[in-house]
């Protein structure tokens, strides 16, 4: 899905949280990192060093029991755990056992986050986003031939592709549809009807007469080849009764597979009016170690923007996903893609860089559509010149956010490490 399909970036403070648990759920280090702040039961007014300094044996400050009390929910030391209902009942061994899993644990969510977080959220890996690094394929779907009400046919799949989801302006959308059998040979196929509407919305009617859309077999009007079993139509939302219409065009199909019927629908969301149009090329500029590319825009509706684009390197290999995502006022204003030094740095591409398919949205909040899309600009925007890596900076992303966690975690690790060492200091004779 390009990232024009993509919500806006969440705000502060839970954006790096839930990045970081998509991150995690994708499969990095082989697991799931759920990365929020630990629940170490630290008594009030005590510190790493004021733990450390205790005496053995002593296990309370001002009344208060340093050793862990809630043991916590789904982590090591929760309240079924046997370890941690030893370490309640003041086995040595056993508290021993249990702050060292908690200091392992902590050590692992302060290294996750610093290693997620080392480049921004607007310049990552391509591997992290591959999903988004080619927005302009086909979106293509294969299921049973369907009935509302009924089971679906047996022996009947049905094949489509939709051009694209998100249309803006000017552009067209290419539908495909066909039929196989379980064993993926083609089956006869015929479109008895096929109409483009503004489907009922809120449980009220359509504001516009639906309109027939001509799929057609014959090699016309989008068909790639005659009689391949492949039906084909494109829409105009411009100039097929749609051109003031601001949101979902359902195009739906009545089907026939020899003596069984079926439906299906494919939807659009058009926007009939850019935002903010594209003003001339790419310019490219390294600037505090980092490979930045401005673009143009001139901005008829102020607003939040996010705009995305997609880095190649020298030998066509997705690189990068590059974004923006700021407020921009009226007028003819600058886009910042930025491609970050670190980034560069560690991953080492091979130049020049190609930046391609860009496309961008003005965000509407609390409305539905939810954005309005710019016009997208597909395939090769702007090759770079060739740079050194010394050209750019090895320094990670910094941020208050980011400081702010770092300092969260990393007083999670000190508390489990001063526990740690008052506990072992307890057991020694």
């Amino acid at each position: 899905m390009p990232s024009s399909d993509s919500a806006a970036r969440p705000r502060a403070p839970r954006r790096w949280l839930i990045a970081l648990l998509l991150i995690a759920a994708a499969g990095i280090g082989g697991g799931v990192i759920t990365l929020k702040r630990l629940a170490f039961p630290e008594p009030p007014q005590t510190s790493p060093a004021s733990i450390a300094a205790l005496p053995p044996g002593v296990t309370t400050i001002n009344g208060a029991q340093i050793q862990p009390r809630h043991p916590g929910m789904a982590q090591p030391g929760g309240p079924q755990d046997p370890l941690a209902i030893a370490a309640a009942n003041g086995d040595p061994k056993a508290q021993e056992a249990l702050w060292a899993q908690r200091l392992a644990r902590a050590t692992e969510v302060l290294d996750h986050y610093r290693e997620h977080t080392k480049y921004p959220f607007d310049s990552r890996p391509a591997r992290e986003h591959a999903d988004q690094m080619y927005p302009n394929q086909p979106v293509r779907e294969e299921g049973r031939l369907v009935n509302p009400g009924q089971k679906p046919a047996p022996n009947v799949r049905i094949v489509s592709s939709q051009e694209r989801i998100y249309v803006a302006g000017n552009e067209t959308v290419l539908f495909t549809v066909s039929a196989v059998d379980d064993t993926g040979s083609a089956l006869p196929l015929q479109v008895t009807r096929a109409v483009a509407l503004d489907p009922p919305k809120d449980g009220k009617p359509s504001q516009r007469n639906s309109v027939n859309l001509p799929f057609n077999d014959e090699g016309n009007a989008g068909d790639a080849a005659a009689a391949d079993g492949a039906w084909s139509a494109r829409l105009s939302p411009a100039t097929q009764g749609f051109a003031g219409h601001f949101g979902v065009i359902r195009v739906e199909l009545t089907l026939q597979v020899g003596n069984q019927t079926g439906f299906k629908f494919f939807d659009v969301f058009y926007t009939p009016d850019s935002p903010a149009t594209w003003v001339g090329g790419v310019r490219e500029a390294v600037e505090a170690g980092s490979l930045n590319f401005y673009l143009k825009a001139d901005v008829l509706r102020p607003g939040r923007y996010v705009i995305t684009g997609r880095i190649d390197d020298a030998k066509g290999q997705p690189f990068a996903l590059i974004s923006f995502n700021h407020e921009l006022a009226k007028g003819t204003q600058d886009i910042k893609l930025n491609l970050f030094g670190k980034l560069l740095v560690d991953e080492k591409p091979a130049f020049p860089l190609t930046l391609r398919d860009v496309d961008g949205f003005l965000l509407i909040p609390d409305a539905d559509p939810d954005r309005a899309l710019m016009a997208r600009r597909e395939g090769k925007l702007h090759t770079s010149r060739s740079y050194p890596l010394t050209a750019f900076s090895e320094a990670e992303w910094d941020s208050e956010e980011r400081r702010r966690y770092l300092e969260e975690y990393g007083r999670d690790v000190e508390s489990a490490r001063a526990h740690l060492e008052h506990v072992r200091r307890s057991m020694k004779p």
